[in-house]
């Protein structure tokens, strides 16, 4: 199946590792350009994108969130935005132990930078005509399972994505997703059957990315392998 995506340029947040790499590579093996933003600027993983922009950012800054934007834009922009980055599902103890600041960083990691990238790459797609913004949540944002404030922030990405697909025109050819995974092995560990891997959640996102993709719009794509109870 052509997706559609040749000569198409795509900015994959916390792309260095696990679900946001393989989004990388499947994205690039689908002719797409591919810009890398992490927190460390140069790995292995450039020697299996070929050309790329790497970039080193802080999820937690925003000011370093705000330069990442500006940098990408001042080459062009982007016509996809997978925003990946994220965590913090074991930060922290109990609700009241745990300080507010946690809180926050973990709204900032997740959501935050969500917002912050989608509200300044977002004209230029419009512009065009055409975009795809896919939000990396879990299912820990639909259903319970996992600490208060990691829940809270991955159902706000759930419900951006939601209410951008019903506040931005249909007719604008650009579309926001979000992919729920469930449990994922990173980098070989519990490698059991049931368990997903970066390359499973890859393939949704890529799909969501497509031309074929175009009337799905403010879906939350579950990749779970049915391990979640939610319907």
């Amino acid at each position: 199946m052509d997706l559609g995506l040749t000569g198409k340029t795509a900015l994959v947040t916390g792309g260095s590792r696990g679900i946001g790499l393989a989004t990388a590579l499947v994205l690039a093996g689908e002719g797409v350009r591919v810009h890398i933003a992490s927190r460390t600027k140069d790995r292995e993983w450039r020697r299996s994108l070929g050309e790329c922009w790497s970039h080193e950012f802080d999820a937690l800054d925003p000011v370093s969130v705000e330069l990442l934007a500006r940098q990408v834009l001042e080459v062009g922009g982007v016509d996809i935005l997978v925003n990946n980055v994220g965590g913090g599902g074991r930060w922290g103890s109990t609700p009241l132990e745990t300080a507010m600041e946690v809180w926050d960083q973990v709204y900032q990691k997740n959501t935050r930078v969500a917002v912050q990238l989608t509200r300044a790459l977002l004209p230029s797609m419009l512009e065009r005509g055409w975009g795809r913004v896919v939000t990396i949540s879990s299912i820990h944002g639909r259903e319970a399972g996992s600490n208060p404030w990691f829940m809270c922030a991955k159902a706000a990405e759930i419900a951006l994505m939601k209410g951008l697909a019903m506040s931005v025109p249909a007719e604008s050819g650009v579309t926001f997703n979000t992919a729920a995974p469930g449990f994922i092995s990173i980098q070989g560990k519990d490698t059991e059957p049931s368990r997903g891997t970066p390359e499973d959640v890859a393939a949704a996102v890529v799909f969501l990315c497509s031309v074929q993709a175009r009337h799905v719009n403010g879906a939350c794509l579950v990749v779970d392998g049915g391990e979640g109870k939610a319907f």
